[in-house]
């Protein structure tokens, strides 16, 4: 029991070694678009007029699923094919409209897994 008292006071001094976790959704993000510079071009008045557009273009139907969301809030302006911080590609598209279900459960797991499954690809016939 000695070596367990005398050990705490050791521990206590140890720098950490893993990053802290962000605590709520808004730190989470302010993490994100620090260590990730493209993120800021999402708060541009370009993007918001694209966006937009893409919005109307789309009248405000998700590709996926086929929801019409009247809360431009719930809807999300997507990359069909992933930028991954280039610019060119950033801006270029081709773009389609998701609602945040869509865009956030089965757009993501299709991209991380490699996947192409858009509502843009089956438009194609992809």
């Amino acid at each position: 029991m000695a070596r367990l008292r005398t050990a705490a006071p050791r521990v206590g001094r140890l720098q950490p070694r893993v990053a802290r976790l962000a605590e709520t959704e808004a730190d989470r993000s302010r993490l994100r678009d620090a260590a990730e510079g493209w993120r800021a071009w999402y708060k541009t008045a370009r993007w918001q007029r694209l966006r937009w557009s893409v919005l109307v273009r789309d009248l405000f139907t998700c590709a996926m699923c086929g929801r019409i969301e009247g809360n431009t809030s719930q809807l999300v302006c997507d990359h069909v094919e992933p930028h991954r911080g280039d610019e060119e590609r950033f801006w270029a598209g081709p773009f389609q409209t998701l609602c945040k279900p869509c865009h956030d459960g089965a757009k993501q797991r299709s991209e991380r897994s490699g996947r192409r499954a858009s509502g843009w690809a089956r438009r194609l016939g992809a």
